[in-house]
């Protein structure tokens, strides 16, 4: 997992506009009738989660990519990792992890830091061999992400290169979360003065705040793992009402 700038994360404006107050199930229906890739067409055509369906009962699925760099553009997935969970439990057996083909140069630098060599990849499949399995593994769920925006600039790059269309999902980001529900993330000028810092919202970060096992990081597979460990913490600890219903939550 890596983290992007904001000057990185600038999203076009037709995809900038979805978010919290979406109707996902009507952008769902009108994105099934025009999608043309038929994968893309069968995840739309799944429907989107209820924005009113209590957060154990909502289907989620943690997701993570590797990538050979910092920038969507120039830069593309390595490896993909997902698990299927609820708030009450991680779905091990329908864990998935992909070793891919980078449509770019394997950096030394990107090596150094998720491990992944030229000979792990030398035979692995191009993202398009694993994009319908990929789909059928999202569709129907609410993907849960640390730092979403890398996830979702990533798979649409990915997407848009090799099919030509790209893919919206509500999606629930456990770094914002994180940094809504803690108050100390709030930097004041005091702090600020006292050369007190900011804590960090990373994902082992927030992790050891909820007295999570440490694991080692920058394994896509691992990553989704303890995004999904991260969510459930947060949910046990700040929502006690078991209704409260997934749009409280997601983004």
């Amino acid at each position: 997992m890596f983290y992007l700038d904001k000057s990185t994360l600038q999203d076009k404006p037709d995809l900038r506009r979805l978010g919290k107050g979406t109707d996902w199930g009507a952008e769902y229906a009108k994105r099934q009738k025009s999608a043309r890739y038929p994968a893309l067409k069968r995840f739309y055509a799944q429907g989107a989660v209820s924005g009113d369906t209590p957060l154990c009962e909502a289907p989620l699925v943690a997701l993570d990519f590797e990538t050979t760099g910092l920038n969507p553009k120039t830069d593309s997935i390595v490896s993909i990792g997902l698990v299927a969970m609820t708030t009450q439990r991680i779905r091990c057996a329908q864990a998935q992890h992909w070793i891919i083909k980078p449509d770019t140069e394997l950096k030394s630098k990107s090596v150094v830091i998720h491990g992944i060599t030229h000979s792990d990849v030398a035979d692995a499949p191009t993202f398009n061999r694993v994009l319908d399995e990929l789909l059928e593994h999202l569709q129907g769920k609410v993907v849960v992400a640390h730092h979403k925006d890398i996830e979702t600039r990533f798979l649409n790059s990915a997407m848009k290169q090799y099919i030509g269309e790209e893919i919206v999902f509500p999606c629930i980001d456990t770094m914002s979360l994180e940094a809504r529900f803690s108050r100390t993330f709030k930097r004041t000028f005091l702090r600020s003065l006292l050369g007190q810092k900011t804590p960090s919202i990373r994902l082992t970060d927030c992790r050891s705040r909820y007295h999570l096992p440490y694991y080692r990081q920058h394994n896509a597979l691992t990553d989704a793992t303890a995004c999904a460990e991260l969510l459930q913490a947060q949910i046990a600890t700040h929502y006690s009402d078991e209704a409260t219903p997934i749009s409280a939550i997601w983004c």
